[in-house]
């Protein structure tokens, strides 16, 4: 059988007591090393769970999923996933292809930044569209997830903005050359991601447009949730350009119009003070 078993958002113990009996049993154990990370490494994760783990790029799992798959037939295969299983479409295909190779499957779930985001006072039955902000380039900088922005404003709900993770990624030198040279893994912080939305309000006034956002727009920035450094951040689109919420990962959180009294009163425990260059 294959199992795709979610880990949570903290660290190593965050996985369910059912998933951890079930990873310490399976004949090969794959750790999905792209789509997010956990606080600790793959060696703490490995002592704790008293299995070696097999890291899973983007290129294995996407394009390779067959040597995944392998036996799963016949023994237990575990696929280890960052949240929840579920968190990115990768995970649906892999079911898929299992599916269509008569492999039976079976998902044990966990917290993901989907729900976990409820942690600052925001009620989840009111976000709407979740977006992904990319990290842009000399020759690519996208725009048109604004517009779904704007349609979850319009309808009064929040937008969770979900930030770019480079990892594995060749340069286009190394790429076009078949050179299997890697770059640094980068995670796209508040700041970048605030920087950029900032950056489209201004394309937007100078198209004539009325920006759905604009500087004032009350966001929330959120870092490394479900650990026990976990940060959260209430403030102005502008203030989210400099507050200084430590390292990776972050989420950004636009707010909708009609908060509820609640919503506001839980958002104040978070506001970012005066100089918002501080760290919070």
């Amino acid at each position: 059988m294959l199992y795709l078993i979610g880990l949570g958002l903290g660290d190593a113990k965050d996985i369910t007591v059912k998933g951890l009996e079930i990873v310490r049993r399976c004949r090969r154990v794959y750790l999905e090393a792209y789509t997010s990370i956990l606080t600790v490494g793959k060696e703490v994760l490995e002592e704790f769970y008293g299995r070696k783990l097999i890291l899973a790029d983007r290129e294995e799992v996407e394009q390779e999923a067959d040597n995944i798959l392998k036996d799963a037939d016949i023994s237990d295969v575990a696929f280890l996933v960052v949240g929840d299983p579920f968190g990115a479409t990768t995970h649906s295909d892999l079911i898929l292809r299992a599916t269509k190779l008569g492999i039976s499957y079976r998902v044990i779930h966990n917290a993901s930044i989907m729900n976990a985001v409820g942690c600052c006072g925001l009620q989840l039955y009111k976000f709407g569209e979740t977006i992904s902000i990319v990290f842009w380039t000399d020759t690519w900088r996208p725009e048109s997830f604004f517009d779904k922005v704007k349609k979850n404003r319009q309808n009064g709900m929040h937008t969770l903005c979900l930030l770019d993770i480079k990892i594995k990624e060749q340069s286009l030198e190394n790429l076009i050359k078949g050179r299997k040279i890697y770059e640094p893994p980068r995670y796209m912080s508040i700041n970048q991601a605030a920087q950029q939305l900032l950056e489209i309000v201004q394309n937007q006034r100078m198209r004539g447009e009325e920006p759905a956002v604009t500087e004032k727009t009350l966001c929330v920035g959120l870092a490394r949730v479900g650990a026990e450094d976990q940060k959260i951040a209430t403030g102005t689109l502008q203030q989210m350009s400099t507050v200084d919420l430590g390292g990776p990962l972050h989420s950004l959180i636009i707010t909708g119009d009609n908060m509820h009294p609640l919503e506001m009163e839980m958002l104040s425990l978070f506001s970012i003070p005066d100089n918002s260059s501080e760290s919070c």
